[in-house]
């Protein structure tokens, strides 16, 4: 039989059918491997309580002041989860018209919309739509980084399919409005409505709820607290995507002026940061909770707060810098500042910087005398001392004879200290400061007694505060309690057991002095209208100024001084610091009841030279005898007396005890600077007091104050 010839297929057609069975058999292999893919990816997948859970974003910290304003929040910011329920339909009415307006059509991808955004790019040149749905945003939320490669994109793309396969609609609508991110460090629409506007997401409006839906698409342009102008700008395109998808009417658009929606403002965080960076590290040793949001319930107080970066601001020199430090009779730090800008420097000098104090350190030297034995109404001679081959001098360039311990306190007078401590024993007197609280070390060369060593302020301020708390240690601590988000406790500060460091008599004489410093001493400008103890403190060349005292329950510590330790000019404890704490504490203390100390401080008949002023309790280099003076015993630095001026020519009171007689002065001072003749008390009369002082008439009293 023959054979029936048959049609030639032609080549061409031959070879375009084989390119199309290659790419059906290829789409029909990716196909299968998409779904194997998506099924492994859906087995894989967490389950939906455990992507309820956000500690894969970090720990939520938000730090509370004592009245439970919230200071800073640190870390990524969560509010409350939201059921789906509970999440206001305008809320997910916005998210959806702005974001993914097939949602509730589409499998997880939405081709439609991939098919535009590859348009886009064909016409402008790049991507300006990415396509994304909310499902593939909240794969990449949670699974995936932000780079844009098509490696990362086919992975979004399989994760969004198992998603939509292991969960329901709105399922996804609630992970994702719970867990984007809006900008502001706030995780999902409770933290974001809080951070904005101040209340819970339960309760937004329609205008709020069009603010939060416009931040997705970019948080750091959009977030209010960045531009509220643009962010209300924003919310007016959702407003109107709203419209145009059907989910709002014209006129329920139009009802929303976004201009009129109110932004929660922002705190100031400058200073209240150095409280922050002391108090929150100490959380690793509080709690084990390293995962869950907490808010942390402070000791600070924003009120005194304010008034303690006003009083530095306003008080601290020109190129200086200034730290302030607050401490409440229980220990709780009320307030604390560690410079003039933490913008500028987040150097903590309230807890960091190790000074000099000077002559505040004179309150370790006294503690030590009085437990010893001695009275504030003990006599001890001033005169020229030796020790060692140190030789100090008063910051007069006098002596005054005797004095008692009181006076030798109040005018910061250097030999008598030198005197105490080679009499009891320098070890013996660093043996104090450790015992109250000074933890940096403490060499026991004889010039310690001046303030040598270096010390930190929060320290000295501990140690005043303890002598304020009749001798019993007081432990500086910042945070009160600390309580997850639903509020379980998880930290409650608790006081220590009572540590007495020195007998209470020993801590009331020593506030007798302290008492003293204050109404006739160096420290008279920290005068508040009620009873204030405290010490000024001045290192050589003014380069730093101390004043440490307390009043009413509450101790403040004021350092002031250049981080390179260069001098300034008229720097003195009993100047700049003095005066800053006299304006914290007159704040601070205003609606406090007035306490009377424990002793009462008669007012002496003696007060401060005008040469003592000038001076204040201005300290010597200690680290050598040739360091501190020259070759006539005077100190490296102070002006030479003028011609005619007498050397180290000792004041002597009428009595003979040491104050200087008018006739004296006379022949001291410049003519301008003498008495008239009239003004001369006559006999039987009392001498005329420095009106600074403003003793009461009788000397044999104690002072009264004018609450």
């Amino acid at each position: 039989m023959a054979r029936v010839p048959t049609a030639k297929t032609p080549k061409g057609r031959s070879t375009a059918s084989s390119i199309l069975k290659g790419l059906a058999y290829a789409a029909l292999l990716g196909l299968l491997g998409l779904v194997v893919a998506v099924a492994v990816a859906t087995a894989y997948l967490p389950s939906y309580s455990e992507l309820t859970k956000r500690s894969d974003l970090g720990q939520m910290i938000r730090v509370r002041a004592a009245n439970g304003t919230v200071l800073v929040s640190l870390g990524p910011s969560f509010g409350k989860w939201l059921p789906y329920d509970q999440i206001p339909p305008e809320m997910r009415a916005a998210m959806i018209s702005v974001e993914d307006k097939r949602f509730r059509s589409h499998v997880g991808v939405d081709p439609i919309g991939i098919a535009r955004s590859i348009k886009v790019r064909i016409q402008s040149g790049h991507f300006r739509q990415g396509g994304s749905t909310i499902t593939q945003q909240l794969a990449r939320n949670i699974f995936l980084t932000n780079s844009r490669t098509f490696g990362r994109k086919l992975k979004e793309m399989v994760l969004a399919l198992a998603i939509e396969r292991k969960f329901t609609k709105n399922q996804i609508l609630e992970l994702y409005l719970n867990r984007v991110y809006f900008g502001g460090g706030a995780y999902g629409i409770d933290a974001a409505s809080r951070r904005f506007f101040g209340h819970s997401a339960d309760r937004l409006s329609l205008g709020e709820a069009a603010i939060i839906a416009g931040l997705v698409k970019a948080p750091s342009n959009y977030a209010p607290t960045a531009d509220a102008e643009a962010a209300r700008n924003r919310s007016s395109v959702v407003l109107q995507s709203m419209v145009e998808n059907g989910f709002i009417d014209a006129s329920a658009a139009s009802s929303v002026d976004p201009a009129a929606v109110r932004i929660q403002q922002t705190t100031r965080q400058n200073s209240v940061r150095y409280f922050t960076d002391w108090a929150l590290p100490q959380l690793d040793a509080l709690i084990d909770e390293t995962s869950e949001p907490i808010d942390v319930w402070t000791t600070l107080s924003p009120s005194m707060q304010a008034a303690a970066d006003k009083a530095i601001a306003a008080n601290a020199p020109s190129g200086a810098q200034g730290a302030l430090v607050a401490i409440d009779r229980d220990g709780a730090v009320r307030a604390m500042v560690g410079g003039k800008d933490y913008v500028d420097s987040i150097y903590n000098r309230a807890t960091q910087a190790e000074r000099q104090p000077g002559s505040a350190f004179k309150l370790f030297v006294y503690l030590t005398a009085l437990e010893s034995g001695m009275k504030p109404t003990d006599t001890i001679v001033d005169e020229p001392v030796t020790i060692d081959g140190w030789s100090p001098r008063n910051s007069t360039r006098t002596n005054l004879g005797p004095v008692t311990l009181r006076e030798a306190f109040s005018r910061s007078i250097n030999t008598i200290s030198a005197k105490i401590g080679a009499q009891l024993g320098f070890g013996t007197i660093a043996d104090m400061a450790r015992r109250f609280g000074i933890t940096t070390p403490i060499s026991v060369y004889p010039s310690m007694v001046l303030g040598t060593n270096d010390v930190r302020l929060i320290d000295m301020t501990r140690a005043f505060a303890s002598v304020a708390s009749k001798g019993v240690a007081i432990t500086p601590y910042g945070i009160r309690k600390v309580v997850t988000a639903d509020g379980r406790l998880l930290y409650q500060h608790e006081q220590d057991e009572e540590r007495v460091l020195v007998a209470p008599w020993v801590a009331a004489e020593m506030t007798d002095l302290l008492q003293s410093a204050v109404l006739t001493g160096t420290g008279r400008a920290a005068q508040i209208g009620r009873p204030v103890a405290g010490k000024t403190g001045t290192t050589q060349s003014n380069k730093d100024g101390w004043f440490i005292g307390f009043s009413s329950g509450l101790t403040t510590g004021v350092w002031m001084g250049r981080d390179d330790a260069r001098p300034i000019a008229g720097l003195q404890g009993g100047t700049a610091p003095a005066r800053a704490f006299h304006d914290f504490m007159a704040a601070a203390v205003a609606n406090r009841p007035v306490e009377q100390f424990e002793t009462q401080v008669p007012i002496p008949d003696w007060q401060l030279t005008p040469e003592e002023e000038m001076y204040g309790d201005t300290e010597m280099d200690p680290n050598a005898v040739q360091q501190m003076v020259d070759e006539n015993g005077m100190p490296i630095g102070m002006p030479p007396p003028e011609p005619g001026m007498p050397q180290q020519q000792p004041m002597v009171r009428p009595d003979g005890t040491g104050e200087p007689t008018q006739q004296w002065l006379d022949q001291v001072l410049p003519p301008q600077q003498r008495q008239p003749q009239q003004q001369q008390p006559q006999p039987g009369q009392q001498e005329p007091q420095d009106d600074r002082s403003a003793p009461p008439a009788d000397p044999s009293q104690p002072r009264a104050y004018t609450p």
